[in-house]
Parts: C-alpha cells; sequence; structure tokens
C-alpha cells in the first residue's frame, strides 16, 4: 500500500475517534445539565426552541454563577428573616394581597444579602436555577401571581399558592450551615 494511503487512513482514523470524543463528551454534559436542572433544562429547552441553544444557556448561567460571591447567611440574620417571615405570614390571614408582596420583598432581600444579583428578575430566576432547579419554576409562578396582581387583589387561591411557593425559595436561601455544607460535600463528590 503506498505511504500517501496510510497518511489518508491514519488521518480518517483520527477523524472519527475525533467525532466520537466529541459525541461522547457532549452526550455526556447534556446527561449532567439535564439531571441537575432538570425541569428547567426542558423550560429553557422549550423556550430557546433546540437542545443546543438551551445548553449553551445552562452552562452560560453556571459559568456566571461560579463568579458570583454567594455567602451563607450568619445565624443573627438568619433568626432575623425567620422572625419577619413569620409576621408576614400571620398577616397572610388578613390580607394575603399584600402578606404576598411582602414575601417577595423578603426573599428579594436575602437574595441581596446572599450575593445574588437583584436588579432583574429574568436574571435572579437564572441565578438561583444554578443553586436551586427544583424550586425555580415555583419562583418563577409566584412572581407571576404578585406581578399580574401587583395593582390590585389576588384572589386567595392564588395568594396561597404564590406565598407557598416563595417559602420554599425563602428556606433554601435561609439555609443552614449544615445544609451547605452537605451540599458542597455532595457537589464535590
Amino acid at each position: 500500500m503506498p505511504e500517501w494511503l496510510w497518511i489518508v487512513v491514519a488521518v480518517l482514523v483520527v477523524a472519527v475517534v475525533a467525532v466520537v470524543v466529541w459525541s461522547v463528551i457532549r452526550s455526556r454534559r447534556s446527561a449532567r445539565l439535564k439531571e441537575h436542572f432538570g425541569p428547567e433544562y426542558e423550560r429553557t429547552v422549550d423556550e430557546l426552541g433546540e437542545p443546543r441553544a438551551a445548553e449553551a444557556e445552562l452552562l452560560q448561567r453556571e459559568k456566571k454563577r461560579k463568579k458570583l460571591d454567594i455567602v451563607e447567611l450568619n445565624p443573627q440574620a438568619r433568626r432575623e428573616h425567620q422572625a419577619t417571615w413569620q409576621q408576614v405570614q400571620a398577616e397572610f390571614v388578613d390580607s394575603p394581597s399584600d402578606a404576598v408582596g411582602k414575601a417577595e420583598r423578603l426573599v428579594t432581600r436575602v437574595m441581596r444579602e446572599r450575593g445574588y444579583p437583584i436588579d432583574d428578575f429574568e436574571h435572579r430566576a437564572a441565578d438561583i436555577s444554578v443553586d436551586h432547579p427544583d424550586i425555580v419554576d415555583n419562583y418563577r409562578k409566584a412572581h407571576a401571581i404578585y406581578q399580574s396582581h401587583r395593582n390590585g387583589e389576588i384572589e386567595t387561591e392564588a395568594a396561597r399558592q404564590a406565598f407557598v411557593h416563595y417559602r420554599g425559595l425563602f428556606d433554601r436561601l435561609l439555609g443552614s450551615e449544615q445544609e451547605t455544607n452537605r451540599r458542597q460535600a455532595h457537589d464535590h463528590a
């Protein structure tokens, strides 16, 4: 066999191996993103129209999140926020609409204290999706209820749903040192 033919075969083999390696890497990355983001992965695919664009978006979110300095709340701040939540929850009975607004503001305040940028809701939700992908959809729903009824009364059932959704994120954001240590150990495993 002529030498040039060996070179062509070698180049083809290298190309095939490169394509296989690239496919495996991409497949693993897709699987990791699907597993980590769960329903948020599918929501992003639906929003952007294709998996490749959604994965690029989710990878960008992860990259941005790594640059943020997210900190734990100190025990005193945690207690103060918990007391505030209890007060807001008690007010829910008499004024569900007002309580939902206060819950929105309290969640946003805790996010700011933790180090999340809070300028724009969609960016807040994207940042939260990296750390808490399992509840970001609920945060979006709560915020949508809050926004749609911001200048008026919220029906009691919608207010209750929004409040429950805010509570889930609030509890995660408040966290505890033990929970943070457990998550960090899981993330590094």
